[in-house]
């Protein structure tokens, strides 16, 4: 075996049977779960009368109580008693609260009153609801028969979209809002990966150069066999963890009781090209490579790990720019600011990512950005390669300026 295939086995077998990395995993796999099941969790907290009871006094004679069916969070409670009594009843604490609903110059006016503050949840629940009720009255007003009210309550209109370009295929609304839903988990899989990885691989740099390990160490291997260890067992290790949260969030959506989320994320994911997929996991793979070649250059500089997190902010610094950008894009991804940073090798993964997804892009400028990105990833681990072999034996004090200034006059 290879000194190189040694050293990658043996940091990536001592990193996933660490006890941070195990906690941390399974603390993601519960914070998952916890989401999945939130509306089973809550129920576990609710007593029995938990449900809210709503007084419901009608007093258009439309017969609307039907629209505002009750369920297991929300009761409505017909009553025929004036608005002074109901109101009574509501301070006292008999219901949570009371729905009026009257015609005001043919429109449908409803008012709720209470005496403690509802729910967000309920309140939605009562507009959306109230909302609807509304429709129904106007139509009725109208005096329609029942299945004209119905032709027009379910009337949906499709839009149907004609591509007239010669170069670009224009994506569908569906496609567009699956694109965004990927370019999402990608940024924050590689915005969470940076933080985490890209600290490990500067710290186990800086902590083996602080003991001294890496004395003995350079004295059998080569520096850049040492690098290109730490670079392919960190990445090895991520890539680990992140398969298993992958399986374990589709094992616990498979059997929680939102297990209809699995069937709608794969009808949304074969609304994707599979060439979508090929440069998205280009674009993953690179930008995680940019950041750990970063991490190692960041951890060779410092002489010991309490150094490690000044050298590591300009790269996070960065990765958090280029999270924000992409989130404020979603809106627009047609902004100009989309279009430049997806051009930035250091953001382009999260942001070019974003811009196939939700527009219409052109295939030459995702091989711009993605050529662009590859030639900073090479052109970054050349000028990595030689400085760390100036710098991971080299120990000076000051701040990064002077640090680096140091290992410049080194010679090798």
């Amino acid at each position: 075996m290879s000194k190189l295939m040694l050293l990658v086995k043996q940091l990536y077998k001592q990193k996933v049977t660490s006890k941070s990395f195990i906690g941390l995993t399974i603390l993601y796999l519960a914070i998952i779960a916890v989401v999945f099941n939130w509306s089973s969790i809550k129920e576990v907290f609710k007593s029995d009368d938990s449900n809210v009871k709503i007084a419901f006094v009608d007093d258009t004679k439309a017969n609307l109580y039907d629209q505002f069916p009750s369920s297991d969070d929300l009761m409505f409670m017909r009553m025929k008693d004036s608005e002074e009594v109901v109101n009574k009843r509501v301070k006292k604490g008999e219901v949570d609260a009371a729905l009026y609903l009257k015609d005001e110059k043919g429109k449908l006016v409803v008012k709720l009153a209470t005496a403690d503050s509802l729910d967000l949840e309920i309140q939605s629940t009562i507009n959306q609801l109230a909302e609807n009720a509304g429709k129904i009255y106007s139509v009725q007003k109208m005096n329609l028969t029942p299945e004209q009210a119905k032709q027009i309550l379910e009337t949906q209109t499709l839009v149907k979209q004609v591509d007239l370009s010669e170069t670009v295929a224009s994506k569908t609304s569906d496609e567009k809002s699956a694109g965004i839903l990927v370019a999402y988990i990608i940024g924050f899989l590689i915005y969470i990966f940076v933080t985490s990885y890209m600290s490990m691989i500067t710290t186990d740099i800086a902590s083996e150069k602080g003991s001294r390990v890496l004395e003995v160490l350079m004295a059998s291997v080569k520096p850049s066999t040492h690098l290109f260890s730490k670079l392919i067992g960190v990445f090895l290790t991520g890539m680990t963890q992140i398969i298993l949260l992958f399986a374990g969030a589709f094992t616990i959506a498979k059997f929680s009781s939102k297990s209809e989320l699995v069937n709608g994320a794969s009808s949304m994911m074969k609304q994707l090209s599979p060439s979508y997929f090929i440069y998205v996991s280009l674009f993953f793979v690179l930008s995680i490579i940019l950041f750990l070649i970063i991490g190692a250059l960041a951890g060779s500089l410092v002489s010991k790990v309490d150094e490690a997190s000044q050298v590591m902010m300009p790269g996070i610094f960065i990765t958090l720019i280029g999270f924000y950008v992409m989130i404020s894009g979603m809106g627009n991804p047609d902004s100009m600011l989309i279009k430049v940073f997806s051009f930035i090798p250091f953001t382009s993964g999260m942001v070019m990512t974003l811009r196939m997804g939700a527009t219409d892009v052109s295939n030459f400028y995702i091989l711009v950005s993605l050529i662009t990105l590859a030639v900073t990833v090479m052109a970054l681990f050349a000028i990595s390669l030689t400085f760390y072999k100036r710098s991971v034996l080299t120990y000076s004090t000051g701040g990064i300026i002077q640090k680096i200034k140091t290992v410049l006059k080194v010679t090798t």
